[in-house]
């Protein structure tokens, strides 16, 4: 299991940039998968964007072309770049991180607050 704290949501303006960040208590570089997911009120939460050990990154077709996840091994931290915001993306954003096979876990942290305003 890792332990994982987001930071960096805020109040912003439609149409500003947000830098998220997910910080891991351990080595993330071999964790198979780590997420960002999002929960707005009323909503299921749903996945946001996606990063696998091998790089590869996926993405909703609600936020694809504005929001970009990269990783940094090196500060086993996951990165979520939020731009050209909508009210619509106004929800709490939650890291995930997922490991299979032996060890297997699939840890959460307690998300971050994002607030679009028009």
């Amino acid at each position: 299991q890792v332990l994982l704290v987001e930071s960096g949501g805020g109040l912003v303006q439609a149409g500003g940039s947000l830098r998220l960040s997910c910080a891991a208590s351990g080595n993330i570089f071999r964790i198979n998968v780590m997420g960002w997911h999002r929960q707005a009120p009323g909503k299921q939460r749903e996945l946001v964007a996606t990063i696998f050990d091998s790089g590869n990154t996926g993405y909703s077709d609600s936020v694809k072309g504005r929001f970009t996840i990269s990783r940094d091994n090196a500060k086993n931290t996951v990165y979520l770049d939020v731009n050209s915001l909508k009210p619509e993306d106004t929800a709490v954003y939650y890291c995930n991180a997922r490991q299979f096979g032996v060890g297997a876990f699939d840890s959460w942290g307690q998300g971050t607050q994002v607030t679009v305003s028009s």
